[in-house]
């Protein structure tokens, strides 16, 4: 009975875990922010929830992500441009934002079955965002073809991917550095 006691304790959230939490879901909104206008925004969106899962984990990057994108849909502006609200997760960009989850949980699939290593990491960086691409887009195409004339899956691509490739290449590569340098400092 002890031992069934303990391993509930054990995957429940710590106050540390807790306060990790919230400091990388205010990060995430901070990253948010920084922000270039364009179809869909240039920010450090994506570079947070690298960074984010990367150091916290899959369950509690998870957490975080879930957290970031219900204090935006109640209305909290931490979405690009201090926006929030839940017309700015139903709009054309809103699937990027959801992708974010499924971006966090592929890292968390890939690095439970191959270790965390630095090309672990790098890639499992790079399969969440092309999961997040796909699932943006597909819900951009939709969106807009709904409010404008249709538009393709390859003409969205070129609008919301392709000038996002290099840049968030190099967000992928400040995040692997990050971690690596961070993780060990953190009481994880």
């Amino acid at each position: 009975m002890n031992t069934v006691n303990q391993n509930q304790h054990s995957s429940a959230l710590t106050t540390t875990d807790i306060a990790f939490i919230a400091l990388f879901t205010a990060l995430m909104a901070v990253c948010s922010w920084i922000s270039i206008p364009a179809t869909v925004p240039f920010t450090l969106q994506t570079f947070a929830v690298f960074l984010t899962t990367g150091l916290l984990g899959g369950k509690r990057s998870t957490i975080a992500v879930i957290l970031y994108i219900l204090l935006g849909a109640i209305g909290l502006p931490v979405f690009s441009g201090f926006t929030g609200g839940i017309g700015h997760l139903v709009g054309p960009t809103g699937g990027y934002i959801f992708g974010f989850i499924f971006t966090a949980l592929i890292m968390w699939l890939i690095e439970h079955k191959n270790g965390r290593s630095v090309p672990v990491l790098a890639f499992s960086m790079a399969a969440g965002l092309l999961v997040c691409y796909a699932i943006g887009t597909e819900w951009f195409v939709f969106v807009y073809t709904r409010s404008n004339d249709p538009v393709s899956f390859a003409t969205a691509l070129g609008w919301c991917v392709i000038p996002y490739i290099i840049p968030d290449a190099l967000k992928i590569v400040l995040a692997v550095v990050l971690t690596r340098r961070l993780r060990p400092h953190l009481p994880l």
